[in-house]
């Protein structure tokens, strides 16, 4: 008879921990346990974790990224890049919009920005341009929270003004993040896992915060997940006769206190959230009764909008209305 037993592995041991960066350990997973762990956890923390970006760029005179600016050492592109580069922690939902004025010749960083109080910069010494004449410098930025990368084509609709022009906008907090995998002893087998998980931040978001967060993401998605649609085994194993339309389709069950969450809490972009509210649909429970049509019907909404709300019900485990 098999003496077999489920070992459970442990919780997260730190390593090493910098200012930016972490080492963690997880031990006893069973064999081959810490490959999937490790690559599903890598995913959810270079795509899923929410951060800070400049979205757009005004520079007064500059019709596009492909013009010069008189008395200013770059290009419109190298500003571009330069500007892209800028780390930024948010403490809003709300667009930030962030000034420059330098009055030239003068070296700018990103210390010489003027920032709104719900914005920090995080790397001040990040160089954005050389004023070379003895003219006035001056730009407009509009700093987003969000989540992954979206490309500039994706929001350059957003902003229509002459001047503006819109960025590719990498939110991820994370710099890095890397996973080992090797073998340790668990009583008599020698063939367990244990998973080494090396994660490093741009210094919005704390390595040890990044990996606990990464983790409840995907416990949220795989108990949405758990068990089987009554009505779909019952369909598979009916008479041939009994069509599924003669039966109303039931849902799968949702835990109430989730329908009751604010769509304000779901970290959407901030007119996603005013044309929810002007639609009166304020809760979660009120958003996925709709379907998609009814959400482009909205006005202000858009394909965007919609894209960012089916997101955000899908790290919750929910959908629309089919």
């Amino acid at each position: 008879m098999s003496d077999y037993h489920i070992v459970l592995p442990s919780k997260p041991r730190v390593v090493s921990e910098k200012e930016h960066s972490g080492t963690y350990e997880i031990d006893g997973l069973y064999p081959g346990y810490g490959y999937t762990l490790g690559n599903s956890l890598r995913r959810i923390i270079l795509s899923s974790l929410p951060g800070a970006a400049i979205t757009h760029v005004k520079i007064p005179g500059t019709a596009h990224e492909f013009s010069t600016i008189e008395g200013v050492k770059e290009d419109v592109v190298t500003l571009l890049l330069n500007i892209r580069k800028i780390r930024l922690k948010i403490l809003t939902d709300e667009p930030q919009t962030i000034t420059l004025s330098v009055k030239g010749p003068k070296v700018v960083v990103a210390e010489d920005l003027k920032l709104p109080g719900q914005v920090e910069v995080l790397n001040p010494d990040n160089y954005i341009a050389e004023v070379t004449g003895k003219g006035t410098f001056t730009l407009e930025l509009q700093a987003e929270r969000g989540l992954g990368y979206i490309a500039k084509e994706a929001h350059q609709k957003e902003r229509v003004d002459v001047g503006t022009i819109a960025l590719d906008a990498n939110f991820s907090p994370i710099r890095r993040v890397n996973y080992e995998v090797e073998n340790m002893r668990v009583g008599d087998r020698t063939d367990f896992n244990r998973l080494r998980i090396l994660i490093e931040t741009d210094g919005t978001m704390g390595a040890r915060e990044a990996l606990e967060r990464s983790i409840e993401t995907m416990i949220h998605q795989l108990k949405a997940v758990v068990g089987f649609k009554e009505d779909e085994s019952v369909e598979r194993s009916a008479p041939a006769e009994a069509a599924p339309s003669d039966r109303p389709e039931k849902a799968a069950p949702v835990d109430a206190e989730v329908l009751k969450v604010r769509t304000s809490e779901l970290t959407l972009p901030p007119r996603v959230e005013a044309a929810l509210d002007e639609a009166s649909i304020r809760t979660v429970g009120g958003l996925v009764r709709k379907r998609e049509d009814d959400l482009l019907s909205i006005e202000g909404l858009g394909q965007k909008g919609l894209q960012d709300i089916k997101r955000a019900l899908s790290n919750l485990g929910l959908t629309l209305r089919q």
